[in-house]
């Protein structure tokens, strides 16, 4: 069998594993995510920088309601000799509070968080502040993966730990997924294809639960279609006016 039919039979037995395993927690945030939109909330997607950063956000036939939410600190000040000894005080992370109150992250909001490691300072007190703004938090991770690393975080929690619900998709610990002869590591990571189909699957209840409430979301048409400009502004000014 070639290495690229490996790939697809591994893949899509860990889709399928997540479609009867993982079906509770995807229909939990459903309902979360549905409830918070006909609320007039918004659902933010919070991301370490792979593939849910951006897919989700303005897709064809995805909702105009996702909110992709990116915040740091920049700072750069190098040093070698502050750079080989460990800061005693921890992780500086005091503007979370602000960058939360900044983007416009309100109580009765959904902050997905993506972190497969779980494991950065950042995401957990990310999920940690938000939770004390009564925002719901829900980690997109892999547990396998996650509970064998150790947190960044002053708590020692990983964000699985920390958050209200929990996405957990079917990835490996170390990530890569298969053994190849001749290569010294294991190739072709999970998590992200993985991750980006556990949030699509939340979407289809998302979409489903909406429409049967009487409150159909607003998607987006393709761009690329005939009047797909036009399109794209009138459904942002039609839940601009809604909410949802």
């Amino acid at each position: 069998m070639s290495l690229i039919d490996t790939y697809f039979n591994e893949i899509l037995s860990r889709i399928a594993e997540m479609c009867t395993t993982r079906r509770q927690q995807i229909e939990q945030a459903a309902e979360v995510c549905a409830r918070c939109l006909m609320n007039k909330g918004v659902v933010h997607i919070h991301d370490t920088g792979h593939l849910v950063s951006a897919e989700l956000i303005k897709r064809a036939g995805g909702l105009v309601a996702f909110s992709r939410l990116n915040l740091g600190l920049q700072i750069d000040n190098p040093n070698p000799y502050r750079e080989s000894r460990p800061n005693p005080n921890g992780p500086q992370l005091g503007f979370i509070p602000y960058a939360l109150r900044a983007g416009n992250v309100r109580t009765g909001d959904v902050l997905i968080i993506g972190s497969v490691s779980g494991r950065t300072a950042l995401q957990v007190e990310l999920a940690l502040q938000a939770r004390a703004l009564s925002v719901t938090t829900i980690a997109l991770t892999a547990i396998a993966h996650s509970s064998q690393l150790t947190s960044e975080h002053p708590s020692g929690k990983r964000l699985y730990e920390v958050t209200d619900l929990v996405l957990d998709h079917p990835t490996d610990y170390g990530d890569a997924m298969i053994d190849v002869p001749g290569v010294e590591h294991k190739v072709l990571p999970a998590s992200g294809v993985l991750a980006a189909v556990m949030l699509w699957a939340v979407t289809a209840g998302i979409i489903e639960r909406m429409t049967a409430a009487g409150m159909p979301p607003t998607v987006y048409r393709s761009i690329n279609l005939p009047g797909g400009p036009e399109s794209v502004k009138a459904v942002e000014r039609q839940y601009a006016e809604r909410g949802y």
